[in-house]
């Protein structure tokens, strides 16, 4: 059992930045595929930005070349560095975890990202 706790959600101008942080605890997330997704209002969930085990990424579109996926194994934690915010970006941003041996996916319970003037 894994449990995730996401932080960092705030209040920010267009063009501001923010970091997401996400704490894993219970069991080793250390070879699960982590990611973070995001809901906007009256929207589908959706894949912000994925990382796995060995530090390899991908990233939505809508925010390539502005987000940053991290993890640090020795510390279980995931972040996500935002930077060039825009009104669409706000969300609920949401900490997920795969484990793939089992087919089971862990969620943290979000954290609310608001890119307004």
């Amino acid at each position: 059992q894994v449990q995730l706790v996401e932080s960092g959600g705030d209040l920010v101008q267009p063009g501001g930045s923010l970091r997401l942080s996400c704490i894993a605890s219970g069991s080793s997330s250390s070879g699960y595929v982590m990611a973070w997704y995001r809901q906007a209002p009256g929207k589908r969930r959706e894949v912000v930005a994925r990382i796995d085990s060995k530090g390899n990424t991908e990233y939505a579109d809508s925010v390539q070349g502005r987000f940053t996926i991290s993890r640090d194994n020795t510390k279980n934690t995931l972040s996500l560095q935002m930077n060039s915010l825009k009104s669409e970006d706000t969300a609920v941003y949401y900490c997920n975890a795969f484990d793939m041996d089992n087919y089971l996916n862990y969620w943290g319970q979000g954290t609310q990202v608001t890119v307004s003037s």
